[in-house]
C-alpha cells in the first residue's frame, strides 16, 4: 500500500484512530520523514522522560529530508533537553501554588484554570508543564464535582479557562456535561478553551463538538496554539472555518522558539496566515523555563527587537502581544 493510499485511509478516520495511530518513536517519525536517526541529535533518554506523541496530520505539514523543519524542531526528543541550564526549573510559571485543593489554578483575579487532563494529541518539547504532576492535580470524575463547587462559591470568578494537557480529549460526552455544569453557574460570563487540536489533530472539531459550543449559555472563547505558518494545512483551515462561521471567537497564542520561529518572516507569514483563516493574533510568548526547554530559549532582548521589526512590517492588528509569565504575578508581564 502507497504512503499516499495510507494517509488518505488515516484522515478518513474519526479523531480517536487518528490519535491512536499517531507517531510515538523517534524510528518512525524519522522513516516517514526520510530521515535517519543516526544524522540527528535525538535522544532515547529524552524520549523515555518525555515521550514522543506526533499525530500524522502534523507530521505531514513537515518538509520531508529536511532535519532543520521547524515542525519537527518543536517535537523531535533531542539531546539538548538534558542539559542543566541556568535559571530553569520544573514549575516555571508558578502553578503547583496557585493550585487549589481541588485541582483549580486560581491565579489570576476573576479567571481560575481547569486541568481538566494531563493528555495532549502532541507532545511538545517546549511545553512549559513537561513536568507537571497531572495525576495529583487533574481534574477526574471524582474531583469536578468540588471544582464546580469551588467556582459556584466564588462569585468575583467570570471565566473559566479549560486548560491541561488538552481539555478537547476529553470524550464528547464527558466534554459536554462540563460545559452544561460551567453554564448553570450564573455568575460565569465566559468560558475560554486552550486548545492545540484544531492544529495538530484538526478532525476533533466534529459536528457534536460544535453543537455543545454553540448550544452553551455562556460566550465561549477558542484559543489555538500555533507556532509556524507550516503548520496551517487545509484541514486546520476547515476546522478553523467551521468554528467561525458558528459564531466562536478565535484566537492564537504562540511561543518564540529558537530554530522555529525566531525571524520575522516565519513571524509576519504566521500573522498573516492566521487572519486569513479567522484567527486573531493573541500572544508571542516568551518561552517559560521548563527543565528540559532550555535550547529553546530566545533572549528577551532579541525577542523585543524581532516583534518591532514585525510591529514595522504589520498593521497593528496583526501583531500579537509580546508577553511573559512571572511566577507571583497578578498577570501575564507585557513586554511590548
Amino acid at each position: 500500500m502507497s504512503e499516499q493510499l495510507d494517509e488518505t485511509l488515516h484522515f478518513g478516520k474519526n479523531w480517536q484512530q487518528q490519535l491512536a495511530e499517531a507517531f510515538t518513536t523517534i524510528n518512525d517519525l524519522c522513516h516517514y520523514l526520510h530521515l535517519s536517526p543516526d544524522d540527528l541529535p535525538v535522544s532515547k533518554a529524552a524520549a523515555d522522560d518525555f515521550p514522543l506523541r506526533v499525530p500524522l496530520s502534523f507530521a505531514a505539514c513537515m518538509e520531508k529530508g529536511n532535519p532543520y523543519d521547524p515542525l519537527l524542531q518543536q517535537v523531535l526528543p533531542v539531546k539538548a533537553e538534558l542539559f542543566a541550564y541556568p535559571g530553569f526549573n520544573r514549575d516555571p510559571v508558578g502553578d503547583l501554588p496557585a493550585a487549589t485543593r481541588t485541582g483549580v489554578i486560581h491565579k489570576y483575579h476573576g479567571r481560575v484554570l481547569f486541568i481538566n487532563t494531563g493528555s495532549c494529541a502532541i507532545n511538545c518539547r517546549y511545553c512549559f508543564r513537561r513536568n507537571f504532576p497531572y495525576y495529583d492535580l487533574q481534574l477526574s470524575k471524582q474531583k469536578e464535582h468540588a471544582a464546580i463547587q469551588y467556582i459556584q462559591e466564588d462569585t468575583g470568578i467570570s471565566e473559566v479557562i479549560l486548560s491541561g494537557g488538552d481539555p478537547l480529549l476529553l470524550g464528547d460526552t464527558r466534554f459536554a456535561k462540563l460545559i452544561r455544569q460551567l453554564g448553570s453557574i450564573k455568575h460565569l460570563k465566559r468560558i475560554r478553551l486552550h486548545s492545540r487540536l484544531p492544529i495538530v489533530l484538526p478532525a476533533r472539531i466534529t459536528d457534536e463538538l460544535i453543537n455543545t459550543l454553540v448550544q452553551s449559555s455562556k460566550q465561549i472563547i477558542f484559543v489555538v496554539h500555533c507556532n509556524h505558518a507550516n503548520e496551517i494545512n487545509t484541514r486546520v483551515i476547515a476546522a478553523c472555518k467551521q468554528l467561525k462561521n458558528n459564531g466562536i471567537a478565535l484566537f492564537n497564542q504562540s511561543v518564540l522558539l529558537k530554530g522555529v520561529n525566531d525571524n520575522v518572516a516565519a513571524l509576519c507569514e504566521l500573522s498573516e496566515q492566521l487572519f486569513t483563516h479567522g484567527v486573531i493574533p493573541y500572544y508571542l510568548h516568551i518561552l517559560d523555563k521548563a527543565t528540559g526547554t532550555g535550547h529553546f530559549e530566545v533572549p528577551e532582548a532579541e525577542a523585543l527587537v524581532l516583534i518591532k521589526h514585525v510591529q514595522a512590517r504589520l498593521p497593528g492588528y496583526l501583531v500579537p502581544k509580546l508577553v511573559k509569565e512571572k511566577a507571583g504575578a497578578m498577570s501575564k508581564q507585557y513586554i511590548l
